[in-house]
């Protein structure tokens, strides 16, 4: 699939689609996601810019910050466990060249989370491209100062959940519960935090690859099934015990087999998110004015990603990222000669040796017989 990537994209995306609901194969995980994010077409057109960004010194301000959040990030993985190690170092790195390569924006806590986990998947590099697609294509505005992008999302969030969810869209507006009090975290940080791992990868299987829409069911999911039952909400829970409830979500609606299947069921398409975010956004203009922070328009997963970003079949083209080459003695004569005709490997023939039949009455070595 990944040999022929550009075919499978524009003619049989829907089994694109499917391979990645299923789960990507986790020998093929950080290939597929720099592939769904287009952080590889990106790598290709910019030969040698994260090198650059890597030899260059980052801005005090953000180096200061970045290096306290390091320790922070996963804390009990293997590559980040040790203070210094190896995964410590690429993160950092990762993260300061972002701040290089978008001055305007800087750095972000929410980012040092979703650099991690592009981390324990591919090289530094490719790690770098993967979170400025996610950064620039699939959250814009996530990251940027004033964070107008994910309240707006919000706000959508909360418009769609009156639709899947009447009784929890109602609780949350009687106790006066903004989304941006318990969302923020799950959606900047792409649940990452939130969820166990087995669930966290295959969201991110989904969400790179049908865009942000995944990370919108997710919520509603989890909203739903924490608040979305008259039995739930027997209990007469106000509003502390309702931001409880959301900070420490119940396990059996995490697990992978039921969050998953849930998801997927939910029928909220990529045109409904656009549609309420018109709204939403006609909204915001009337009562906040204009957004201070200018996006770049958000898209919906990989294919169209794909499509509207030129790129060649040189781009998409693998590349393998460890060659071990075998020298061949000249000194000795191999067993073996390599002959190019069909690309096969012929024994070389041995030279013919003649042995004298002891049998032939004309040998020397047939003895004379007496009588």
């Amino acid at each position: 699939m990944l040999n022929h990537w550009d075919r499978w994209i524009s003619k049989r995306f829907k089994k694109v689609r499917l391979r990645c609901q299923k789960g990507i194969p986790p020998s093929l995980r950080g290939r597929a996601w720099l592939y769904l994010s287009g952080g590889k077409v990106k790598r290709e057109q910019n030969s040698g810019k994260f090198k650059e960004l890597n030899s260059m010194d980052g801005d005090p301000k953000w180096v200061d910050v970045i290096e306290r959040d390091l320790h922070r990030q996963f804390p009990f993985h293997e590559m980040f466990v040790s203070r210094g190690g190896h995964g410590q170092q690429d993160l950092f790195r990762v993260l300061k060249a972002y701040t290089l390569y978008r001055p305007d924006e800087g750095y972000c806590q929410a980012q040092a989370p979703i650099a991690a986990v592009l981390l324990m998947h591919m090289p530094a590099e490719d790690a770098f491209w993967g979170l400025v697609q996610i950064c620039e294509k699939y959250l814009p505005g996530y990251y940027s100062a004033g964070l107008e992008a994910i309240q707006l999302d919000g706000e959508i969030l909360n418009a769609l959940l009156k639709r899947v969810s009447p009784p929890a869209y109602r609780h949350l507006e009687k106790h006066k519960i903004e989304p941006i009090l318990y969302m923020t975290e799950w959606f900047m940080c792409a649940f990452s935090r939130t969820l166990p791992w087995s669930s966290v990868l295959r969201v991110w299987d989904m969400f790179l690859c049908d865009g942000v829409k995944i990370i919108f069911r997710v919520g509603l999911v989890l909203l739903k099934s924490m608040l979305g039952s008259r039995e739930k909400l027997k209990a007469g829970l106000g509003q502390y015990e309702t931001m409880e409830i959301l900070r420490a979500l119940e396990p059996q609606y995490l697990q992978e087999g039921f969050l998953i299947h849930q998801v997927l069921e939910l029928p909220i398409s990529s045109r409904d998110v656009e549609r309420e975010h018109r709204v939403q956004l006609r909204r915001w203009r009337k009562t906040h004015g204009e957004l201070s922070y200018k996006a770049p328009p958000r898209m919906h997963g990989a294919h169209a990603i794909m499509s509207a970003e030129p790129h060649t079949r040189q781009d998409l083209r693998q590349k393998p990222t460890i060659i071990v080459q075998y020298p061949l003695p000249s000194d000795t004569k191999s067993e073996f000669a390599r002959v190019k005709k069909r690309s096969t490997i012929r024994k070389a023939p041995n030279p013919k040796v003649e042995v004298t039949n002891p049998y032939n009455p004309c040998s020397q070595y047939l003895a004379p017989i007496r009588i």
